[in-house]
């Protein structure tokens, strides 16, 4: 018999307070979220309109490649469960019945990741970004894991306004930046290119990951070349312009 949803949020919980009573931080919620619904790995990304933020915990190198790939590609099923507002899963990365990510997919799998779901964090209207669950075989959640992790996103998504509360609007409280990877100079780079083309910070990360992968090049990299004045983008054609 499946759990009721009560119960389910009650045991989760316990897993997150039941170890110390210092309370608990993203590393423990991050734990949380992989060992409730029995999956290799997890991680929490936080997103905005346009761009991601950046990772806000993972568990473990599986789950930091996932949060780092979908970062720099722009694309996974964090990406697309915070767009679309629903779960987004895909329990076989190497044979998908609908080839989809076709920049994410192939370092994932080669990593050793199988199978990835992606479920959004929101608290109401408010957004937040996305849980990841990896697995490093393929096949579908079960019912219950499925249910234990929509009830993980919600405790997750309210965990982190807990933790945010009493931070200035502008900045992350120290609870929350502690261990995460923000990528505050793609950002900066991003505010650049924005400036350079007269685009969004969103197409401008868009442009600055096509560079990347282009030039086959970290995009964390390329961002620094930008930040350091070595390399802009040309507003007249929109090409990238090394600086001599």
């Amino acid at each position: 018999m499946s759990e009721p949803g009560g119960g389910r949020r009650e045991r989760i919980l316990g897993l997150l307070v039941g170890h110390g009573a210092g309370g608990f931080g993203t590393k423990r919620l991050c734990q949380v979220c992989a060992e409730a619904t029995g999956t290799s790995g997890a991680g929490l990304m936080l997103m905005g309109a346009e761009v991601p933020h950046g990772s806000l915990c993972t568990t473990n190198k599986m789950s930091d490649l996932i949060e780092q790939l979908q970062y720099a590609m722009g694309e996974g099923p964090c990406i697309d469960a915070y767009h679309q507002d629903r779960p987004v899963l895909e329990p076989d990365l190497d044979r998908p019945r609908t080839p989809r990510w076709l920049a994410f997919a192939p370092p994932a799998i080669e990593a050793g990741v199988r199978a990835v779901f992606g479920f959004p964090l929101q608290v109401g209207a408010v957004r937040l970004g996305a849980l990841n669950l990896c697995r490093d075989r393929p096949g579908p959640l079960s019912d219950d894991q499925h249910a234990n992790a929509l009830v993980m996103a919600e405790v997750a998504a309210q965990a982190i306004l807990v933790l945010q509360t009493g931070a200035p609007p502008d900045k992350l409280a120290p609870a929350l930046e502690a261990g995460a990877d923000f990528h505050y100079v793609v950002h900066q780079a991003a505010g650049m290119v924005a400036a350079q083309l007269e685009v969004s910070v969103g197409q401008a990360l868009v442009r600055l990951r096509a560079y990347a992968f282009g030039n086959d090049r970290p995009l964390t990299e390329v961002a620094k070349d930008v930040v350091d004045k070595k390399l802009r983008f040309d507003p007249a054609s929109g090409e990238n312009d090394p600086v001599p």
